[in-house]
């Protein structure tokens, strides 16, 4: 292992264990006795995003967290993050994880019944609009380790599952894959899995999912195919990015895009 990953590694788990302390580049840097502007290199070129950008996730990943497992009011896990702003905490919390912290902490039910409705569904194929400048994302998905469910997967503007995808769809199984009609430009794949019978709270707080992100951007071109992809999920590492998008949102919209025969674009 190089010096250079050991390293970020202590400034992750760093950061995982002072989450509630206030927590500077500096201060981060100096932990591992970098400069300021060589470790948020560092740290960006290992993670993808930025060490305060990766603080912020990580709080709120915490704030989804104690939604759904104290009876703290959300002015209080506002402020239990360090957000001083409730207004601020909400607008953030609603963009990267797809409702708002109240909708979010009342989600449970909810959430299982999407599940159960994937399980019950007959047609995983839907209908698409193609446009031959655009170009279609396909692979396949492999793990080596036992799954049953449905597996989530997408394209993001940033190397993290925040907000929506902007092309996603979900699947019963493993193998091929494509996300259709994809306009050019940089994304990042990102993909997890939700087992059958999971409940709701490992649904809300995907730690322990099966997962996979690109470490390099998808780059699509017009009128140019696009490389197969190879989407090998694994057990969380230390240096996946937490999974801040609410996985019932996506399924909810799955489900009303097979319903309505309409493809899935946010």
């Amino acid at each position: 292992m190089s010096t250079v990953k050991t390293e970020i590694d202590e400034a992750i788990a760093f950061i995982q264990r002072n989450l509630y302390d206030p927590l500077t580049l500096d201060q981060l840097a100096s932990h591992v006795a970098y400069s300021p502007y060589h470790f948020a290199r560092l740290f960006k070129e290992r993670m993808g995003i930025s060490p305060l950008y990766y603080v912020s996730s990580m709080r709120l990943q915490r704030a989804k967290d104690l939604l759904l497992r104290t009876h703290l009011s959300v002015r209080d896990i506002s402020l239990e993050i360090g957000q001083q702003s409730l207004g601020t905490f909400t607008t953030r919390f609603t963009e990267r994880v797809g409702m708002t912290p109240a909708h979010f902490r009342n989600s449970g039910e909810q959430a299982n019944l999407h599940l159960e409705s994937l399980k019950q569904l007959d047609n995983w194929q839907t209908s698409t609009f193609a446009f031959p400048q655009n170009a279609s994302v396909r692979g396949t998905i492999t793990t080596e380790h036992d799954f049953n469910g449905v597996i989530l997967i997408g394209l993001f503007e940033k190397p993290i599952p925040e907000g929506f995808p902007i092309y996603g769809t979900l699947q019963s199984s493993l193998g091929e894959f494509e996300l259709p009609n994809v306009k050019p430009g940089i994304y990042f794949l990102m993909a997890t899995t939700i087992s059958w019978g999971t409940g709701a709270i490992d649904m809300l707080l995907p730690q322990m999912t099966l997962r996979t992100r690109s470490r390099l951007p998808v780059i699509v071109q017009a009128y140019e195919p696009v490389p197969p992809q190879e989407v090998i999920l694994h057990l969380p590492q230390l240096d996946d990015p937490p999974i801040l998008i609410s996985l019932p949102v996506l399924m909810t919209h799955f489900l009303g895009r097979v319903k309505n025969k309409e493809g899935y674009r946010k």
